[in-house]
């Protein structure tokens, strides 16, 4: 991928078709939670949610141009996650508010490393293909898709969407994220063939290739997948190209929270491999994106703290 030049310019570095959403966190609760009783957490907050929109964000703060196709409800959380993404510059001319319905909202339960999710969708799943401005789509020299299990709507048009903006002459990538429904089938394979990138995390590799270790799983989508990127948390990112498999040192920190931070790393990645850097440079980046998100609560925060975000991601 080459860096943009006047000969080949377009209004987008990227264009993301995704949900829009409000975390709600809510910190020091037990695992196991006791029904008809008062539990008490320790702190709480509410922030941007939604892989899709924690992309789009980060991605704009640092530095890409970012377009943005997205429906959110008539209400109070609507009006809010949009906020965020205005004030950090993300073009929302393609976003809708769909009157008379909901935005969706998530609850997040964290304990340690491990969390409870819970999802109200909202209209998270209404956006159809038939409804999209495939010249808008086509505005971007990238696409990305996030979040491909909550997007349901979408599903019976994708293909021929991804067949029509690589046509146009776009790179395509792809987080599944995780799939509510535990069968991790439908849509998605006929879309692993027509993308360049695929940017999941450890365990949703496994359950996309149904293998039982990374090496297996990297074997088996590699043959169909030009590019796979793999976050494995504190280990860092294995990036697989062909049969060529490199591991990518983590940028260590002390985590203070860990929402977000694959989609930081997704932002990271792709900040710097449409700036023209190569796969490992880029999954160095992201690793270092993905560190910086934990350092705040929530998904942004971190990357809106000008002072932190220039230290980790360009200091030593």
């Amino acid at each position: 991928m080459q860096p943009l030049s006047p000969a080949n310019a377009k209004p987008f570095d990227i264009i993301l078709v995704g949900e829009t959403n409000l975390d709600l966190i809510l910190y020091g609760l037990p695992e196991e939670m006791p029904v008809e009783r008062e539990t008490l957490g320790t702190d709480f907050d509410v922030t941007l949610g939604g892989s899709s929109s924690i992309l789009a964000h980060n991605l704009q703060i640092l530095g890409t141009r970012v377009g943005f196709v997205s429906e959110v409800g008539e209400d109070t959380f609507g009006t809010t996650a949009l906020e965020y993404l205005g004030r950090a510059g993300v073009d929302l001319t393609q976003v809708r508010l769909k009157k008379g319905a909901k935005t969706g909202v998530t609850i997040l339960l964290p304990h340690g490393r491990r969390r409870h999710i819970l999802t109200y969708q909202g209209v998270m799943s209404d956006l159809t293909v038939d409804g999209l401005d495939m010249d808008y789509l086509k505005s971007g020299r990238h696409f990305h898709l996030s979040s491909l299990f909550l997007q349901t709507g979408l599903h019976r048009g994708l293909p021929q969407m991804f067949d029509t903006l690589r046509s146009s002459g776009m790179t395509i990538s792809l987080d599944t994220n995780d799939d509510p429904s535990g069968l991790w089938r439908g849509v998605l394979d006929e879309l692993l063939d027509r993308i360049d990138i695929l940017l999941p995390n450890e365990d949703e590799l496994l359950q996309i290739a149904d293998a039982r270790t990374l090496e297996a799983a990297l074997d088996k989508l590699s043959e169909r997948v030009p590019m796979i990127v793999v976050k494995c948390g504190s280990r860092g990112a294995v990036v697989q190209r062909g049969r060529q498999r490199d591991w990518v040192e983590p940028r260590k920190v002390e985590p203070v929270d860990t929402i977000g931070a694959g989609d930081s790393f997704n932002a990271g990645f792709l900040n710097a491999w449409l700036s023209g850097d190569d796969a490992l440079r880029a999954a160095a980046m992201g690793n270092r994106t993905g560190a910086l998100s934990t350092l705040r609560p929530g998904g942004i925060a971190a990357h809106c703290d000008a002072e932190l975000r220039e230290s980790l991601l360009y200091g030593n």
